[in-house]
């Protein structure tokens, strides 16, 4: 029996993926993470993969432009998990030190809920990888 994917949890816009291509091309693989709190912490930061920790309550949403890892806070995680995100890039510099902010633009969520659907996948499915699963 065919092993069906995981349910999307996070996808890019188009100008979000263009812009992550250049980004990777400038500073090679990346990562986004998705903390909390307020301003610009409940932006997605993007970092080149390595420079930023990941914790192990972590949670790993999924890869987005096939090798991307999208990280979230547990914290925020608790908040969003019955929403499907959509990474998108507008004008304007957020003040944060994710690596697309010399470039004028900056990374931003946008957000449905689940369908029905999506929700009964979804609570077949095993759990998301965590960064304490990173051994």
């Amino acid at each position: 029996m065919e092993q069906r994917p995981a349910t999307s949890r996070v996808e890019l816009t188009a100008s979000a993926a263009a812009l992550l291509r250049r980004l990777a091309a400038r500073h090679g693989p990346l990562m986004f993470h998705q903390s909390g709190g307020c301003c610009d912490g409940s932006a997605p930061m993007c970092y080149p993969r390595g420079e930023f920790r990941v914790g192990g309550q972590d949670v790993l949403l999924g890869r987005v432009d096939e090798d991307t890892p999208f990280w979230m806070s547990a914290d925020q995680y608790v908040y969003w998990q019955h929403t499907h995100l959509t990474v998108d890039v507008v004008p304007g510099r957020g003040s944060g030190f994710s690596v697309e902010a010399p470039e004028g633009v900056r990374f931003l969520i946008r957000s449905r809920l689940f369908t029905e659907a999506e929700l009964t996948r979804i609570e077949a499915e095993p759990p998301l990888p965590t960064g304490a699963d990173r051994g």
